[in-house]
């Protein structure tokens, strides 16, 4: 695996300390795996993370959003004591606690969530400010004269 100083970043660059960050954490592998999930594109400022969380009910997943990192966590509850009696042959159902963090870009919102048939939808948009926003410039059709400049408008 390749490793990357980023120290001469930190040197000259001020206010790139977050770049920085993303480019670390990008390079950390999870080999883990768990829980499956998909990103899909929905249209052009919208978008969709689908997670597999089977045998996890809606009270036993957090999903945070803070600053640019959305968190997605599960934990199950204890299990009760009625089923000690159960004897598995063969357990393939994953019940283990698990946590997924996914960077989000700038101005990128949650929308809503929904749990439905053990997936879990993460549904997400992008909303940009309307300074942000492309505008249309419309260009002038005359050259403004030096009286009209300083406020003053010449009479015809």
């Amino acid at each position: 695996m390749n490793t990357f100083d980023l120290s001469p970043l930190y040197r000259t660059a001020i206010g790139f300390d977050r770049l920085a960050d993303m480019l670390t954490n990008a390079s950390r592998v999870d080999s883990n795996g768990y829980p499956p999930y998909n990103v899909e594109s929905l249209g052009e400022d919208r978008y969709r993370i689908t997670m597999a969380v089977a045998g996890f009910s809606e009270d036993e997943i957090e999903i945070t959003s803070e600053q640019n990192t959305l968190t997605i966590s599960g934990s199950k509850h204890e299990e009760r004591d009625d089923n000690e009696d159960r004897e598995f042959l063969y357990r393939g159902i994953a019940t283990r606690s698990f946590e997924r963090r996914f960077q989000l870009a700038d101005h990128v919102k949650v929308d809503g969530a929904s749990l439905e048939n053990g997936l879990l939808h993460i549904d997400m948009v992008r909303e940009l400010p309307e300074q942000m926003k492309p505008r249309k410039i419309e260009i002038g059709s005359g050259r403004l004269l030096e009286g009209e400049r300083k406020g003053k408008v010449k009479a015809a």
